[in-house]
């Protein structure tokens, strides 16, 4: 058993058209991709790679990762991909926060089931696919925007200096030392 029942958030079912493309993005809860029919082809990236991502929200910018735009987006190459396809009755494990891109390669029909790793009232309510960030992060980046809209009051060379101390205080503070 992978999860227990009240874990279980929802089941999406998806029908896809050849190369039809689901942007590179994180889902806040584990989930399993079932391909039903058709075919696909799945990217993966680990979040310890979000920095070569060039995130806007939980999505990368960079849209067509097979070719990316190196002048626009030099440092993509520096995420480490993970390919594999997935044909008629194949199940891919998508951990909680690890970007992925999904290509259909042909027609077919797919279901994501999505469950809850962490106690309820760390999800967001109204969030209907399991992709909202958790209630503490959101607020966290809204402090996160407070503080840096406070910062632009200060002349550049103040404001350079305090946002450094400020990143250096995240990385002591925040960072795990478990995946160094």
């Amino acid at each position: 058993m992978f999860f227990r029942e009240e874990q279980f958030f929802s089941s999406v079912f998806r029908i896809s058209s050849p190369g039809l493309q689901l942007w590179t993005h994180y889902d806040v809860m584990d989930n399993f991709l079932i391909q039903v029919t058709g075919k696909k082809r799945i990217t993966l990236f680990n979040p310890r790679d979000a920095q070569y991502l060039y995130l806007s929200g939980s999505k990368s910018e960079v849209l067509n990762i097979d070719s990316p735009d190196l002048d626009k987006y030099p440092l993509f190459p520096k995420a480490r991909r993970y390919e594999c396809s997935l044909e008629a009755g194949d199940v891919l494990f998508i951990p909680a926060l690890w970007f992925h891109n999904v290509v259909s390669e042909e027609f077919g029909v797919g279901v994501n089931i999505f469950w809850k790793h962490l106690p309820s009232e760390c999800y967001d309510t109204t969030d209907t696919y399991g992709n909202k960030d958790p209630v503490a992060a959101s607020r966290a980046v809204q402090i996160l925007d407070r503080a840096l809209k406070t910062l632009a009051e200060l002349p550049e060379e103040y404001r350079d200096f305090y946002a450094r101390q400020m990143v250096l205080r995240i990385q002591d503070k925040a960072y795990s030392k478990n995946f160094e």
